[in-house]
């Protein structure tokens, strides 16, 4: 299993529907994370990508009607 297949079971099992968050091949070797519950695109490596999802992407349940930001997934990352 590669990191974006990875991360799309971790979606999966955090409650998110496809359409609402998933992780997509990017140009470049770059993986997007992308979907209803995020406000604009997460693009990095496929492999930091995992890392946002495994470690920052809170369940579906608990992030309830808010909308994932990129700036501040990105400002946790470190």
């Amino acid at each position: 299993m590669d990191a974006i297949e990875e991360a799309n079971a971790l979606l999966q099992e955090k409650g998110y529907a496809g359409r609402d968050l998933a992780v997509h091949a990017g140009p470049r070797g770059k993986a997007l994370l992308k979907g209803n519950r995020i406000l604009s695109p997460f693009s990095d490596e496929a492999e930091r990508v995992l890392r946002v999802v495994r470690d920052l992407v809170p369940a579906g349940e608990a992030l309830g009607g808010k909308m994932l930001r990129p700036a501040e997934l990105r400002a946790k990352l470190g």
